[in-house]
Formats: C-alpha cells, structure tokens, sequence
C-alpha cells in the first residue's frame, strides 16, 4: 500500500480532533484526519444514555461554532453527538474512518503513523488528539475468574434495564462510577458503589451558579488563597460524609483537580440517594467470590453483576514506543507543543487540570496549536 503524504495528520474525530482541525483551517491548512471509529465522536456514541455534560455549554463548545441556543445548558449526550456531526459537516471535515493508528516514527525528518489496517502516514507534523480515556481500564482481581456472575466495564454499561431485579456493584466512585450507581437506583435497582479512595465531591450548582464557574474564577487567585476556599467552599455545601462511609481528602477540589488532574465527583443526584440509603457504600473491592466480592473491610457479599467503573488510559506510550514523550504519573503528555526530538508531534485533549473543563481547554489547545502549526514550515 502506497504511504499517503500530507502536512499535518490529526489523529482522532471526537471533540479534540475536530477543535484542532477546524482551527487549521481558519489558517488555511487542510490536514487528513485518520479516525478508529466509524463516525465522528464515536466515544460519546458509546456512553451511557443519560449522561449530560457537567460543565455549562457557553463554556464547552469548541472553536468557530458554539453549541446551539436552543439547547439546554447542561447539553445531553445525544446532543453532542449531533453538534460533533454538524461541526464537522460545517467544516466539511471528511476523516479516513476504520483507521486506528497502532505507531508513529520518525523516518527522515518526518513522522510516519502506521495503521492497524496497512495504511501508512507520512507528515511533517502530527496531531494526537486521542484523549485521556483512550482504553478502559480493567483491572484483574483475585478470584474473578470463579466469580459465576456478570462483569463487565462502565464503557459497555448503557441503561438499567437489564440489572432489574439484580445486586450490582459499582467498582469506582469518579463521576461515571457515581451516575451509573444513580441511574441504577433510580431504576429501583439495588446498588452498592465500592469506594477506595477518599472523594472530593462538589454540586454541580450552588444557589443558581455552576461549580465550573465558580472554579474558573478562584483560579484567578494565588494558588494557597483559591484551594483554601474551595476546600470551605466543599465543607459547607457537601458536609462530613463519614456517617455514610465516605471519606474526603485533605486536599480541596480545586487543589486536586488543578495540581493532580483529578477531577471532583460533581454530584447530579448520588450523594442524596446515599444519604437516604438508597445506594450503599462500601470500601474498596479486594478479590471476587464464587457469588459476589470480598471488601477491603473483610465483609463478603453477594452481587449479579459488577460494573468497573475503574477510569481509562491514554495509551500515549504504547503509541510513540521508543520515542521519549514527558508523561505525568498518569500517563498524560505534560505539553501540548513537542521540542526537540519531539518538534512536529502535538497533544490536545489531554490537560485534566484546567477548572473551565476538558472541552473548554480543548477548544485553548487547538487555537494555540493551529497558530503553531501555520508558523512551523511545512512541507
């Protein structure tokens, strides 16, 4: 198969991809775009049915084309399904579809990204935009192999009409740990959410205003001063939540978001369900049984089904093997701009710890690296 050349090559349709591709047109540079999927934002096609974004729209649309008036401002995942298929029909962005790249290289002073179909790349600049939730993660525990129910991964976890009647157990307390666990008991379902860590928790809104908004403008202030409120901030709408098996790090929200990339549990619902018992909280899983799982506590119980809602990995190494890319302990690019040996490689949609939210800092990213881009030469 003859290799295809092009300047840029953006890797990824979903919201980065798209963000980083409208942004280079505007500087008149066409880039191909290669995507796994077979349609545009095909995560967000794949994730659970009621999920909403948590973060405002004014500040989550990504560059030239905002979200519509007319929608809501908490935009539902269908929603953005539409608005990914109507940006990039906008812009007329055509991606190669059924195209996953499995390495990228460096071949005479340019990058070549090998496909797991046989197409191969060439480009003098190449556009990461994957993401940070690029493959489930899906830990092996003790005992699971004899576990005689059903296990599977948040990702695969649509709508709760098959656990009517059943015990399930939600692994992970991150945002989409917390929403499955609700949308379950909502059903009527009977649901235990398994808890490891401790949880920094914040309402979605406080008296009227977005807890996005609120952490946007405290960024504005000197680090120690904005973690410090926030941390008050946390204590009064959120309370000691102990009694009910939770515990809550030192750190504030905004601290562990902006210096760990953790972002908060932003409660639609679950905390109130937990404090009417209606969701049951238990420590950490520690290995599986023949009928449900063993806790970090010691204490067995029996469950139908268990969904790991144990978060996702990026991938970035497995991509760039033998090239050096500076990673954080999450396994997340530390810049969006290549130097060096990595000039010509960029990274959108991998920052987690900007207060506005991942699509607002996408849509940072992809202006900054479309400008960067216009002003390297390209062949």
């Amino acid at each position: 198969m003859q290799p295809v050349a092009t300047p840029v090559l953006v890797i990824g349709a979903g919201p980065a991809g798209l963000a980083t591709t409208a942004s280079l047109l505007e500087h008149g540079i066409r880039p191909e775009v290669i995507e796994r999927g077979e349609a545009v934002g095909q995560s967000w096609r794949g994730h659970y049915r009621r999920l909403h974004l948590h973060t405002v729209k004014e500040h989550s649309g990504l560059p030239r084309r905002g979200f519509p008036a007319h929608y809501p401002r908490y935009v539902a995942r269908e929603q953005v399904v539409d608005y990914l298929a109507d940006y990039a029909s906008h812009f007329r962005i055509e991606p190669r579809f059924g195209e996953e790249a499995v390495a990228i290289t460096r071949v005479d002073g340019r990058w070549r990204t090998a496909c797991r179909s046989g197409l191969q790349v060439l480009s003098q600049a190449v556009v990461l935009a994957t993401g940070a939730n690029n493959r489930p993660h899906e830990p092996a525990y003790p005992g699971q192999s004899q576990y005689g129910g059903r296990v599977i991964h948040s990702r695969s976890y649509a709508e709760p009409s098959p656990y009517g009647g059943q015990r399930v157990l939600v692994v992970g307390m991150g945002n989409t740990g917390a929403e499955i666990a609700l949308d379950l008991a909502q059903a009527g379902t009977d649901v235990t959410l398994a808890v490891r860590s401790p949880v920094n928790m914040v309402l979605r809104d406080v008296l009227g205003r977005p807890t996005q908004v609120t952490a946007m403008l405290l960024a504005r202030l000197p680090r120690p001063i904005a973690f410090a409120i926030a941390g008050k901030f946390r204590d009064w709408t959120i309370g000691d939540l102990r009694p009910y098996g939770l515990r809550t790090p030192r750190a504030s929200p905004l601290q562990q978001l902006m210096e760990e990339g953790r972002t908060p549990v932003i409660d639609v619902g679950t905390l109130r369900l937990i404090r009417q018992r209606r969701i049951a909280v238990r420590p950490g899983l520690e290995s599986f049984t023949a009928d449900g799982v063993r806790f970090t506590d010691g204490r067995s119980e029996a469950f139908d089904s268990v969904i790991l809602a144990t978060g996702y990995r990026p991938d970035v190494h497995k991509l760039l093997a033998g090239v050096h890319v500076p990673l954080d302990e999450r396994e997340l690019p530390r810049d969006v701009i290549g130097t060096g040996a990595l000039a010509g490689l960029y990274f959108v949609g991998f920052d987690l710890r900007q207060p506005g939210g991942l699509l607002r800092s996408i849509g940072q990213q992809a202006r900054e690296v479309a400008a960067a881009i216009a002003a390297a030469p390209l062949a």
